[in-house]
């Protein structure tokens, strides 16, 4: 799991302190070198058909889209523990209808849901961390659910129910630590997901919008491209895959560790 965390964090620590590093910045444009190659005027990746620094824009897009599916990511942790943690708490038929929702919202195109949202309430960023989160929420309120539903009938929430402490307080204070690692990892599920709703929403124009970039745009710009300067697609989407792969295998082997899965499989 280590090799993958360190991979993404290398990434994201590129993103995040290249740009300033650069002499250009992702929007500016350089008339003396357009559609530049390789280290032609400074540009150490070259420039695009409107010549702005590919490199730059590269990095950005990159922070871009991670911000953008962790803010999500987050947005679905707190939305689907707080659904799952209620309905399972409260059972009965509370919990049948909560899970019903959810079920309904299951059957939905979920992307239809959010190019809905963008085209009613327009293209910001802040709609995009909302729209995509509130999409992502389901399988967390699902896992959040069944463990609370089994850790409610442990001996420690007992006592302290019989000690005398409210059901919100017991939730709070004795439930939802318990269920902390369950959530991180579902958490590091969900992110490689967003991301690939978010490029997917770019690469449609319906995401991030210019002067921004994000993988997405960029794996757009660079399909156009593709037949005379393939860098321009190999790069961002090299990188998504990567970001996508990593955290899709560091959150796997976190949840077989918590559910002793990969001990049963060493076993067998």
């Amino acid at each position: 799991m280590r090799i993958p965390l360190i991979i993404v964090a290398i990434i994201a620590l590129a993103a995040l302190i290249g740009p300033f590093l650069l002499p250009w910045g992702h929007a500016a444009i350089d008339w003396d070198y357009v559609r530049a190659g390789a280290f032609e005027g400074g540009h150490i990746l070259g420039t695009d058909d409107l010549g702005r620094d590919r490199l730059a824009r590269l990095l950005v897009g990159t922070r871009i889209t991670m911000t953008v599916a962790l803010a999500a990511a987050l947005v679905a942790l707190v939305i689907g523990v707080i659904w799952g943690a209620i309905a399972g708490w409260m059972g009965g038929r509370t919990d049948e209808v909560m899970m019903r929702i959810v079920d309904g919202l299951y059957a939905l195109p979920f992307m239809f849901v959010v190019i809905l949202l963008m085209v009613v309430f327009g293209r910001s960023i802040l709609l995009v961390f909302i729209g995509i989160g509130a999409v992502e929420w389901l399988t967390m309120a699902r896992v959040v659910r069944g463990e609370v539903m089994a850790l409610k009938q442990r001996p420690f929430v007992l006592a302290a129910e019989a000690a005398g402490s409210s059901g919100t307080r017991t939730l709070i204070r004795h439930i939802l630590p318990n269920i902390g690692p369950v959530a991180i990892a579902y958490l590091m599920l969900t992110v490689p997901q967003v991301v690939m709703v978010e490029s997917f929403l770019s690469f449609l124009g319906l995401g991030v919008q210019e002067p921004l970039t994000s993988l997405g745009i960029l794996v757009n710009e660079g399909a156009e491209e593709m037949d005379v300067r393939p860098v321009g697609l190999l790069l961002p989407g090299g990188i998504l895959v990567t970001i996508i792969v990593c955290l899709t295998l560091a959150g796997e082997r976190w949840r077989d560790r918590l559910t002793g899965t990969g001990r049963a499989k060493a076993s067998g």
